[in-house]
């Protein structure tokens, strides 16, 4: 299959190819839909098994945050970049730069920002090339790093799952199980364990797991063992696709919500979920927070406002929890159409106003 067949596939716009010899730099930009405003979505640095995979992972991440975006009621659109390469050892400043140049040339269309193996020094350096860059240092003028409002986000929305599923919000005295954690996880663990939930915690990372262990008096477990504890909670907070057929025969917890992205293998595995009565926070819906943040950049940074809507997510996933149960549907598909309405609603108000114009256009051609 060709790549434009691949794009045909769910509408991109646009797919573009990034090097620059001197610096090693090897990037893709993938912007999947811009209905509702300028793509936006962070930049990923990662050792990938292939070109075609990372152009893959461009692809699909950028589709992702076209639904996220959405749903989370911004006027962005959706896109994504990966620059291919050791995010240890391969960085540079040429690199980032060269890179800053691309995004300049795309004009505003991609607005780039912080992502896995990225971090807020990176793109300062794409800010010294492009003003098409959000999460930079507050020295000039940003909100910095988003883990903070990401990890607040899903806190917000752990709550409402907890809500949907045990008929109250309170965390205090519930186990909650936590793969993964990396700097947003750790924050979320702070929020838990100030309400009073009991944490159970595991990562490749031992430093990581002691540093839980010691500020939050978590327990800590092997990865292998996570989805199979004895929690209210299965907070996914690492990498993706950890509800998977395997997963789900041992999966105690009642409610899964956490800041992973793509924490389904398949969309399959929501289904199984909502057949068996368990609560699903869509994963794009809850750990929306640090893009919700990052967005609020581009109108001045105003962190009142941006944190204000972060907890937004709350009554967001409410409205995903109440068209399940009306519905009849898996919580992820009723994220999937809330998007989806809203995108159409635009994509349709902009072909009557497209119309309008060329009407107006004819007449005065006519009266010429």
């Amino acid at each position: 299959m060709s790549w434009f067949e691949v794009m045909e596939q769910h509408d991109y716009e646009e797919l573009v190819l990034c090097q620059d010899k001197a610096s090693g730099l090897k990037a893709i930009i993938a912007i999947h839909d811009t209905t509702l405003g300028p793509a936006l979505g962070g930049t990923r640095m990662w050792t990938y098994a292939s070109e075609e995979a990372a152009i893959e992972d461009a692809l699909r991440l950028s589709r992702g945050m076209t639904y996220k975006n959405a749903v989370s009621g911004l006027n962005l659109g959706g896109g994504k970049a990966v620059i291919i390469g050791d995010p240890r050892r391969d960085k540079n400043e040429a690199m980032f730069r060269a890179f800053g140049r691309y995004i300049q040339g795309l004009n505003g269309r991609y607005v780039t920002a912080e992502d896995v193996g990225t971090s807020e020094e990176d793109m300062n350096l794409i800010y010294q090339e492009t003003d098409y860059v959000t999460g930079i240092s507050p020295s000039y003028g940003s909100s910095g790093n988003p883990s903070p409002a990401t990890a607040w986000g899903v806190y917000r929305g752990m709550k409402a799952a907890a809500k949907e599923a045990f008929g109250t919000d309170l965390l205090e005295g519930k186990t909650v199980a936590v793969q993964g954690v990396g700097n947003v996880a750790m924050s979320l663990c702070k929020h838990l364990y100030e309400e009073g939930a009991r944490l159970i915690v595991t990562d490749i990372h031992k430093d990581s797991v002691k540093q839980a262990v010691d500020r939050f008096g978590a327990t800590a477990v092997d990865p292998g063992e996570i989805t199979g504890v004895e929690c209210d909670i299965y907070a996914p907070c690492a990498l993706g696709g950890t509800i998977n057929d395997d997963t789900l025969k041992t999966l105690k917890a009642k409610v899964v919500a956490g800041c992973a992205n793509n924490q389904l293998l398949e969309p399959r595995h929501g289904d199984i979920l909502h057949e068996r009565g368990i609560v699903y926070a869509p994963d794009y819906v809850i750990n929306a927070g640090g893009v919700i943040n990052i967005a609020d950049e581009l109108n001045g940074y105003n962190s009142e406002r941006a944190w204000s809507k972060i907890g937004e997510i709350y009554t967001s996933l409410e409205k995903i929890f109440e068209t399940s149960r009306t519905e009849g549907i898996a919580t992820y598909i009723a994220a999937d159409r809330l998007a989806e309405r809203r995108i159409e609603l635009m994509k349709n108000t902009r072909s009557t106003f497209l119309q309008q114009g060329h009407h107006a256009l004819s007449a005065r051609r006519l009266r010429g």
